[in-house]
């Protein structure tokens, strides 16, 4: 596995391994899926409408294709945990259109893990069928997209 020496000199890999979050020993999504937290704060800031979160989303969903199958095919490895961006997109996913409070956040992490972890129907199909870097992109965006919809269910009946 690299070092964060070896990530610092590729940038894909840098990305892959989620700014150096996926070298975690243990449990490298969830940190990765931390790590994703600063850079929901960022995006909110910056995007001044949910489209625009959207759309920054989208084309982070389409540079992770390219990274993570540059990263895996590079290591020789499928779809290794310590590959977190996935992960990170997947978090930006459940958190569209909720309130940007430590609540929502929380509540997004915990229920993206749940569902990124389980991998309950549709999010296993996709895990098992898809393959690449879109096969490492996918099912966490699938994961995202279900946690997010629950969120929006509780969101709108408090």
């Amino acid at each position: 596995m690299p070092t964060f020496k070896t990530l610092l000199k590729n940038p894909a890999w840098l990305l892959a391994f989620g700014f150096g979050s996926g070298l975690a020993k243990q449990a490298p999504g969830t940190w990765g899926t931390l790590a994703a937290i600063p850079l929901y704060g960022l995006l909110v800031m910056l995007s001044p409408s949910v489209w625009v979160y959207g759309v920054i989303t989208v084309l982070l969903f389409v540079v992770g294709v390219w990274v993570c199958d540059y990263t895996e095919k590079s290591l020789g490895l499928h779809d290794p945990g310590n590959i977190v961006w996935d992960e990170m997109v997947g978090y930006l996913v459940t958190m569209i259109y909720l309130p940007v409070d430590w609540v929502w956040m929380l509540a997004g992490f915990v229920l993206f893990r749940f569902f990124d972890i389980l991998k309950p129907w549709p999010i296993r199909w996709f895990d098992q069928h898809c393959t690449g870097g879109f096969g490492v992109m996918v099912d966490d965006v699938v994961a995202g997209m279900i946690a997010c919809g629950c969120l929006h269910v509780v969101y709108y009946f408090q």
